[in-house]
């Protein structure tokens, strides 16, 4: 069983950066691949950055390319996603998942962490 803790959402203007982390305790980490998702009120939960487990692969949805950064430190247990540049459009509250593969869909991530909130104005 791996737990999943997310921390270093906040309230920043449009332009700011925040960087988030994802702490694990429980398991095996080193082994899962981990992604960020994120759900706005109204909306549905949708796929922002993924790496795999070596940390060799990542991925990240159209909306944040450029933008946004996901790493990790598996000494430390813990995934990071820096975010440049915030927009509005990126206030949501922003969930890790891990799972046995890097993939988009959040039906495949076994393990999820409660959540931190990003609030981005204008």
């Amino acid at each position: 069983q791996v737990q999943l803790v997310e921390s270093g959402g906040g309230s920043v203007q449009a332009g700011d950066s925040l960087s988030l982390a994802c702490a694990s305790s429980g398991g095996a980490f080193s082994r899962y691949a981990v992604s960020w998702f994120r759900q706005a009120p109204g909306n549905e939960r949708d796929f922002v950055a993924g790496i795999s487990w070596s940390g060799g692969f990542t991925d990240y949805a159209d909306s944040v390319q450029g933008r946004f950064s996901i790493s990790r430190d598996n000494a430390k247990n813990t995934v990071y996603l820096k975010m440049n540049n915030l927009q509005p459009e990126d206030t949501a509250v922003y969930y890790c998942a891990a799972g046995n593969g890097l993939e988009l869909e959040r039906g495949a991530y076994a393990y999820w962490g409660q959540g931190t909130p990003v609030t981005v104005s204008s």
